[in-house]
């Protein structure tokens, strides 16, 4: 397995919300783990918010006592978000502040996926790319309801209206996904910043070009600053290496 990691203030904000974490070796029961964050609740709190909650979740994973990957994942992002909840609590500046995650683990061919908010997992393959996570937002529960459009104008100008983040109550409500992966997959975690610039085509031209792991996710970056740059990007690139399985 090899992986890359990049972050990007933009063009637009002056700040990078956005915080990551991604480690091919073993954090805690885990055989690896990627994070992408985005905070939010104006400057310093979606600063502090974003960090708080790859750090300990980070934390959380490496002193777990639970087996299976997606308890490990619950526990942990358990304790942080009451965590950062109640840190919101005790300072008036970082009142009402939250963010969204994203997490991921690999296990064999196994992936295992955690996720609050509408930071985004895919998985890109030679077919098509495939959405694993559904965003928690506003336009997306008008979309299920039958009552907007995906991509309509309404849907454009509230699309950065989510309805689940971490730390902006005791309890959270996390999505978890199980993943079959198979040899040639590519694993993509990212904030918005980059998915409201760059649209799933060519998100799944970009990774399938010949190049490193490195390259394509400068370029994925890149091409979102070029395309307007309006928020923080934040971009991990995996090849999780599946092997085929040859019958003896």
């Amino acid at each position: 397995m090899i992986s890359y990691a990049k972050t990007d203030t933009g063009i637009v904000r002056r700040s990078n919300q956005d915080f990551l974490f991604a480690s091919d070796q073993p954090v805690g029961p885990l055989p690896n783990l990627f994070i992408v964050a985005d905070g939010m609740g104006g400057h310093k709190a979606g600063d502090f918010a974003s960090r708080y909650v790859v750090e300990h979740m980070k934390e959380n994973i490496e002193n777990s006592d639970a087996v299976s990957p997606v308890m490990v994942l619950r526990k942990a992002l358990e304790k942080t978000n009451l965590g950062l909840y109640e840190e919101s609590m005790e300072d008036p500046e970082r009142e009402g502040m939250g963010s969204t995650l994203v997490a991921a683990t690999i296990e064999d061919d196994m992936m295992y996926v955690a996720n609050v908010g509408d930071s985004r997992l895919y998985r890109i393959e030679r077919s098509g790319i495939h959405q694993i996570t559904r965003d928690h937002s506003y336009v997306e529960a008008m979309v299920s309801l039958g009552q907007m459009s995906r991509g309509s104008r309404e849907y454009e100008t509230k699309k950065n209206i989510i309805t689940r983040a971490v730390g902006i109550g005791g309890h959270v409500e996390p999505d978890f996904f199980e993943v079959s992966l198979n040899p040639g997959d590519y694993i993509l975690l990212c904030s918005d910043g980059l998915t409201n610039m760059v649209d799933n085509s060519a998100i799944y031209r970009m990774v399938l070009l010949p190049g490193s792991l490195d390259t394509k996710a400068r370029a994925l970056t890149a091409l979102a600053n070029q395309n307007g740059g309006k928020d923080n990007i934040a971009v991990i690139l995996i090849d999780p290496q599946i092997k085929e399985v040859r019958e003896s």
